[in-house]
């Protein structure tokens, strides 16, 4: 008895001098980054001046009053919700494209993945090299067929599109995989059984196909609404925001109203609401997926 309580309680120092790093190691990362935000969206912290007053929920009167601050969120709630559903139906019909073919599927999926391996700013440069109205070759593309030419992040009518389009292009091979990978777990013999009993393409997607990967699909959308919630940079490289704040983000908001403007602590205001709304929607995503 003496020597399994001892190994026991052996075993326990073990397991928590191995955890202990990992654990101190989130604290200072995520729990004291974070408590330090929350503290300085309560205070009008000045950074030439190192001072920091308590100013109550100044800041998010402030931020809630400020009418860039709304057209931020309808900006960003918009560009994710029609970036999300457009990148997980995309990813899902060439998940289902590439599960079907009888050959060269390793190829086809390391080209499909080679957009989202790139970082976010080498796309956005990219993409304002081909989209530039002076030496693009979209533009040259256009200008051939006799299409009209816009100045595409700088006209109202193209900005807050393009910057869609761009981002749904590197985000498409995310979902792709991530679908595709749950495809793979889906049994054959379901297949088979319900071809026997006569049932059609559509009739196995519906009855068989999306009940096996519906936990994949709202991983998928739930990762890509954190994601894209956050969108900045080819917000900051290509447009800066605008044209009149068209394609203004809360992220962008929050540099260029906040941090470019020493505003600290209405910066850490922003952060904090950003992230409670990406908690909200994660747990209606979660919430959904375990139904």
């Amino acid at each position: 008895m003496v020597r399994r309580e001892f190994g026991k309680r052996e075993k326990g120092i073990f397991v928590s001098q191995m955890t202990a790093p990992t654990i101190v190691f989130l604290l200072v990362m995520t729990v004291y980054p974070v408590l330090f935000t929350i503290y300085y969206s309560f205070t009008d912290y000045n950074y030439l001046k190192g001072t920091h007053p308590f100013s109550g929920f100044a800041n998010y009167t402030a931020l809630f009053q400020n009418m860039y601050f709304r057209q931020a969120v309808s900006n960003t709630v918009k560009f994710t919700v029609i970036a999300v559903v457009l990148e997980v139906m995309l990813g899902l019909l060439t998940a289902l494209f590439v599960k079907s073919l009888k050959r060269g599927q390793k190829v086809v999926r390391t080209l499909l993945l080679l957009p989202y391996l790139l970082p976010a700013v080498t796309v956005a440069l990219i993409w304002r090299m081909m989209l530039s109205p002076n030496y693009g070759i979209i533009t040259d593309v256009f200008t051939a067929l006799g299409l009209p030419v816009y100045n595409w992040f700088y006209d109202g009518k193209t900005a807050f599109g393009t910057l869609l389009v761009i981002d749904v292009w590197q985000n498409v091979p995310f979902a792709f995989l991530l679908i595709y990978a749950h495809l793979q777990g889906v049994p054959e013999s379901q297949y088979q059984a319900a071809s026997i009993d006569g049932a059609g393409a559509l009739q196995r997607f519906r009855h068989i196909t999306l009940p096996n990967i519906g936990g994949g699909i709202a991983l998928c959308a739930m990762l890509r609404t954190i994601d894209t919630f956050r969108l900045f940079e080819k917000v900051n490289i290509l447009t800066g925001g605008g044209p009149a704040n068209t394609t203004t983000t809360i992220t962008q908001f929050m540099y260029t109203y906040g941090i470019k403007s020493l505003k600290f602590g209405l910066a850490s205001a922003c952060a904090i609401v950003m992230t409670v709304f990406v908690l909200i929607m994660s747990s209606i995503y979660m919430k959904k997926a375990m139904k």
